[in-house]
């Protein structure tokens, strides 16, 4: 009888399929499997089929990028449909420093910094120092006596060269570098006709074979084993062939990546030359101490093996071109911008009103919040190789979504320790989901019911909770400048009351008023809409409000949009060096989305946890004649704490008209202005939302 069952491949199973077999042979029967020598046998028969099996399932698990574990093969995998995994990346720095020439006679006309390492750094990478490198010479003259080098950018690692001499009679030839840890945009490759040739020509590096011509002086690059690289150059078609004997020369530097940020002390570990009479003549006195213009930064490992398998398949699918928001959320990470920790793309299409030919892109940078300018044009500069013609890209500033709890707490008494330390359990608890990868993103949701979960599952003694969720927006503004104000919270508001005061804010000044105001609403007949007021209070918990001005502008329940018509602003909250007003609504659903570019985060600080002791789960009263009850839908203060207090009007001499672009659901806008000063929402303009 043939063995019949191939889907046995735990070692038990293998046994037990043997032995079966072996008691339907007519020789075996009434045989004792287990108390003879035959079950040592089969018991290494099973063994070997099942390291046999196993090994076969392994390696059709490599054969495919989803299922593979060793990087050399997904790595290997994703070559063969076009991409090339990110390589380690050197933390950048700059430092400043100059040179007294008066003990060299005579006086130099110029000093120069040579490439290779310039700058050491206190202890870090395990006990040693790390260097910091420079990729080429830098050469400044001498000014009445002193050579200032000013914003020297340095690099960390070592720098290394590697040389090979190109075979003509070795077709199989390959240029591999040898150490792991290489930044490859920072590799210099030129080539010679020979070694002893003085001229040499700059090869650059090439991911696309449409731009390659049959002269062009181009390199190509892929990852190989042991996380090195191999490079490799054209053959007479795509990129200009090599000829023999031609003299390759590769200049890199082999980085610690992240293990290198946050450096901020240097020393001088460089060589600094003059030349006189065709001599030269190294530089050992005067120099001076090194001033770090800021901490080394932009460090990183090796792009992750999962991300590999991510980006990989999309960026196949991209085929090299931008039409869909996939394709911009996929090439600007993997191709343009590796230090995207988060990216939202959406079409002016999706917009009211729409604005047909423009692709919105958010991006929250791995260090940092804002892009800044230059590197926003950068981007937008890389991407048309890509995009479609006619459609604009646009780079939008970050812009934060805050949910804020207010939470009570019921817990036995008989089971806690402590009130206090079951506090703090629960805010502890809390503050890992604000740092969750569910929230800290676009497209991020809050998830209302797994948060109450958390928190009820945080202690023993936590019996349920009461919470109450609101949404909070920061509006920069632009003070003492007459400007429209709009944000968005792309989420529908929940009407509290009809009565009004849904919505909102910290106290801020205005021209023409003394006393710090706040905004209010009142909903419409429809509840759709309502109108913006100011009003003022004797105090921040005071019920008795004053209103200033009416219809100072309008509110979009549905869309979650409010709009402040223009207005002059004196002054408001400081946050990070700008003037803001913290804006408050409630979301009509507890699940709160991150959309488009909203980056959605959970604000701890400004979240409260109160603890309640349930009486009748202690049984201090089992019939609930006196349970505390919380409310559910409890409006709280009129106004948020916080805000201007003394602020100086000055004389108005510029008008400006801004509306903001927040990217929600419902609008977007554009910016005009008359005042030489300001401008549109974004980091450095006014009038846009955190």
């Amino acid at each position: 009888m043939p063995l019949v069952n191939f889907t046995n491949l735990d070692f038990e199973g293998v046994k037990s399929a043997l032995t079966e077999y072996l008691k339907s042979n007519s020789n075996f029967t009434d045989y004792d499997f287990e108390g003879s020598n035959l079950s040592s046998i089969i018991d290494l028969l099973a063994y070997n089929t099942y390291i046999t099996s196993y090994n076969a399932n392994m390696v059709a698990n490599e054969v495919f990028i989803d299922t593979a574990t060793l990087r050399e093969n997904v790595v290997a995998l994703a070559r063969n449909i076009g991409y090339t995994p990110r390589s380690r990346k050197a933390a950048t720095s700059s430092i400043s420093f100059f040179v007294d020439t008066s003990n060299i006679t005579p006086k130099p006309a110029s000093l120069t910094l040579r490439k290779g390492t310039v700058a050491a750094s206190n202890g870090r990478f395990g006990g040693t120092s790390g260097a910091f490198c420079i990729l080429d010479d830098i050469t400044v003259p001498v000014v009445n006596g002193i050579a200032s080098f000013n914003n020297i950018s340095i690099f960390e690692g070592s720098s290394l060269e590697k040389n090979f001499t190109y075979s003509a009679r070795n077709p199989q030839q390959k240029f591999i570098l040898p150490n792991a840890g290489i930044d490859t945009e920072l590799l210099r490759v030129t080539v010679k006709n020979n070694q002893s040739s003085t001229a040499s020509v700059t090869y650059t590096l090439q991911d696309n074979l449409f731009y390659a011509g049959s002269n062009s002086k181009i390199y190509y690059l892929q990852e190989v084993a042991d996380e090195r690289y191999e490079l490799f150059f054209g053959d007479g078609v795509f990129g200009q062939q090599l000829e023999d004997q031609n003299y390759i020369t590769v200049s890199y530097i082999v980085t610690n990546g992240d293990s290198g940020n946050g450096m901020n002390q240097f020393r001088f570990n460089g060589r600094i030359t003059y030349t006189r009479d065709r001599t030269e003549y190294t530089v050992t006195n005067g120099i001076s101490l090194l001033t770090t213009d800021y901490s080394s930064r932009g460090g990183d490992s090796i792009e992750a093996v999962e991300s590999v398998r991510k980006f990989a398949p999309k960026m196949y699918s991209t085929q090299n071109r931008a039409v869909t928001a996939d394709d911009y959320e996929t090439l600007v990470p993997s191709k343009i911008y590796p230090d995207t920790e988060s990216i939202s793309v959406f079409g002016g299409e999706e917009l009211v009103p729409p604005q047909y030919g423009k692709v919105f892109i958010s991006i929250k940078p791995r260090f940092g919040d804002f892009l800044p300018n230059l590197l926003k044009e950068n981007i937008k500069s890389k991407l048309k190789k890509y995009a479609v013609a006619g459609v604009v890209p646009e780079i939008l500033d970050l812009k934060y979504l805050y949910i804020e709890v207010s939470s009570k707490v019921y817990y036995n008494t008989n089971l806690a320790p402590s009130s206090a330390e079951v506090s703090t359990i629960v805010s502890n608890n809390a503050a890992k989901y604000a740092d969750s990868t569910e929230l800290n993103r676009y497209g991020a949701r809050f998830k209302y019911s797994k948060f109450l979960k958390i928190i009820d599952d945080s202690h023993q003694s936590v019996t349920s909770n009461i919470t109450i969720i609101n949404m909070r927006r920061d509006l920069r503004i632009v003070p003492n400048t007459f400007a429209e104000y709009q944000i968005g919270f792309g989420n529908r508001f929940h009407i509290r009351s009809n009565d009004g005061y849904n919505i909102k804010s910290s106290a801020f000044r205005v021209s023409g008023i003394q006393e710090n105001v706040y905004i209010g609403d009142i909903p419409s007949s429809d509840g759709l809409t309502g109108s913006i007021f100011l009003f003022t209070l004797p105090n921040v918990g005071s019920e008795n409000p004053t209103i200033l001005r009416s219809n100072v502008g309008r509110v979009d329940y549905v869309n979650g949009i409010v709009t402040i018509n223009a207005i002059n602003i004196l002054g408001g909250m400081e946050k990070d060096g700008q003037q803001v007003i913290e804006i408050q609504a409630t979301p009509s659903s507890n699940d709160v989305v991150g959309l488009q570019d909203l980056y959605l985060q959970l604000d701890n600080s400004n979240s409260t946890f109160e603890m309640v002791p349930d009486q009748i789960a202690s049984g201090i009263d089992p019939s609930a004649s006196t349970y505390t009850v919380s409310s559910s839908y409890s409006n709280g203060n009129l106004v948020r704490l916080g805000g201007a207090v003394n602020v100086a009007e000055t004389t108005q001499t510029a008008t400006q008209t801004t509306t903001t672009n927040s990217s929600f659901t419902g609008t977007t806008s554009s910016t005009t202005s008359t005042a030489s000063s300001g401008g549109s929402g974004g980091s450095t303009g006014g009038g846009g939302g955190y």
